[in-house]
């Protein structure tokens, strides 16, 4: 059996540590590579992503998975050796099907592509940002054309990322939260002056912020010894292995929210990182289960934890010691209420939790369009703010606050955006979980203990790395299959009591 796997788990080995120093690469980039660095960088990405993709693609790993498989066949599927050969039987298989040349061109044209997304940002300017934009979606649709699909182009995207789902499920779960979020955003305006948060725009001095947010997150469980927070246009969490994992944040002076719950959002990442079983280091497995799975982490802690009111009992007097002036006659009752005030906005990373997964659906919609040739790259501006308008009531002022403000579409990072929804379905039926297992919950986050509930993370998700698609590890350690209704029921409850809208006693 070892000489049947060892081989295997060798040349794994390899392609991750090619992997991760191309992540090395990826994180100077966005922090603080001078920008002259660009067509350097854009090609040292290309070079490593084609040698990791050639050596994964060989046909000696194609032979030592044969082999592998035979071995492992009566094994239990949740042991080590036989979750290692399934995974890398899928990964394998899937990007048999791409050639290197095309994976090459894709990380050449996302390194190229992210300083004239940073551009077109600050200048609010779309047009200088289109012609990559233009790049991109050809390499996505060459990408769906070499993976195949039986209906639709981004089944094959959604495949890579969110193994068992598909478009039209995805458009099932968004049906079902658009019907309880639209009336809900109605009933909340017709309420909107119950929750005042003008205490987050009093001015927070920004190095108070960021010291303040490390310190937070350190205390939730995020290891310091293994990882590091930096500032990033838009922050991000990044794992070079076991030992390094980092997260980067921004900070805003007249809008305390951004950097504090960026900071916990990212943590929740980390933790995520941080909590995979070593032994599954340096192999396929060694990763969060998908990207849904990794944001319901960021979204659990960020939103299920740090905006609860029992977070704020504790943490509430040293936020107050740090920032006096600011926080002068509020309590953290009236906190608590103001960092989760609901109201229509323009970018998704500071959205609320009720209108968030209206920004995702929106982007969700115009990445099958784009696909699908429905709409073109001069066209898309135009189409968001007339999906945003009726999504979310607002008229986008400019390019800035409305198309470009996220990083994804500048890396080919297509069929990404659902993860982020699927991530607030999934915590919040894990929270209902975890709740009916540690019944006095709210008591330890109240005093400031917050091991108990990392600790049942690290049990139930977090070591098991990419052992399980996210349905079988949502089945798993819930006992039911993926659904909206307890995330549904969370909002409804929880916003219900802010506003007074009495949907907390349905």
């Amino acid at each position: 059996m070892p000489d049947k796997l060892q081989g295997l788990k060798m040349i794994l080995a390899e392609v991750v540590d090619l992997h991760r120093a191309g992540a090395v690469l990826d994180w100077d980039q966005e922090t603080y590579m001078p920008p002259g660095g660009v067509q350097n960088r854009s090609e040292q990405a290309s070079t490593l992503s084609e040698v990791a993709h050639r050596r994964f693609t060989s046909d000696e790993v194609g032979r030592l998975l044969d082999d592998a498989e035979g071995a492992v066949a009566k094994m239990p599927f949740d042991s080590d050796e036989a979750s290692l050969v399934r995974v890398t039987r899928r990964d394998y298989d899937l990007a048999r099907k791409l050639p290197a040349e095309l994976v090459a061109e894709i990380a050449r044209s996302s390194s190229a592509a992210r300083p004239f997304w940073q551009q077109a940002r600050r200048e609010a300017n779309f047009a200088i940002f289109a012609p990559y934009l233009e790049k991109n979606i050809e390499l996505n649709k060459r990408v769906a054309e070499a993976l195949g699909y039986e209906k639709r182009p981004y089944d094959a995207l959604l495949n890579r990322t969110e193994p068992g789902l598909t478009a039209d499920q995805l458009e099932a779960i968004f049906a079902e939260l658009k019907a309880a979020i639209v009336p809900l955003v109605a009933d909340i305006k017709r309420h909107a002056d119950a929750v005042d948060d003008s205490v987050l725009h009093r001015g927070f001095d920004p190095d108070k912020q960021i010291r303040y947010a490390l310190d937070t997150v350190a205390a939730l469980g995020y290891d310091l010894e293994r990882g590091r927070q930096d500032i990033s246009t838009h922050p991000f969490s990044i794992a070079f292995g076991p030992g390094d994992v980092r997260i980067t944040t921004r900070v805003n002076r007249d809008f305390f929210n951004e950097c504090l719950f960026g900071s916990i959002h990212e943590a929740g990442h980390g933790m995520y990182f941080q909590g995979i079983g070593r032994n599954l280091d340096r192999t396929t497995v060694w990763d969060g289960a998908s990207p849904g799975v990794h944001e319901s982490q960021s979204r659990l802690w960020e939103n299920l934890v740090g905006r609860s009111l029992p977070f704020w009992h504790y943490f509430f007097p040293s936020l107050r010691k740090t920032f006096t002036e600011p926080l002068e006659g509020v309590d953290a009752e009236a906190f608590y209420r103001a960092v989760n005030k609901s109201y229509p906005s323009f970018i998704r990373v500071e959205a609320d939790e009720v209108t968030y997964n209206l920004h995702v659906l929106l982007r969700f919609e115009l990445e099958n369009d784009m696909l699908e040739g429905r709409l073109k790259v001069r066209d898309v501006p135009e189409a968001w703010n007339e999906l945003f308008k009726s999504y979310i009531g607002l008229d986008v002022p400019n390019d800035r606050e409305g198309v470009l403000q996220d990083i994804h579409w500048s890396f080919v990072g297509f069929a990404e955006f659902p993860g982020y929804t699927l991530g607030n379905v999934i915590s919040a039926q894990l929270m209902e979980k975890i709740r009916s297992d540690i019944t006095d919950l709210d008591a330890h986050i109240e005093r400031g203990e917050f091991a108990t509930l990392l600790g049942w993370l690290q049990e139930h998700v977090y070591k098991h790395g990419r052992k399980f698609t996210p349905g079988e590890l949502v089945e798993r350690v819930t006992g039911g299959p993926l659904t909206p209704k307890p995330w549904i029921a969370y909002v409804r409850k929880k916003f219900g009591a802010l506003y007074g809208l009495g949907l907390d006693r349905d």
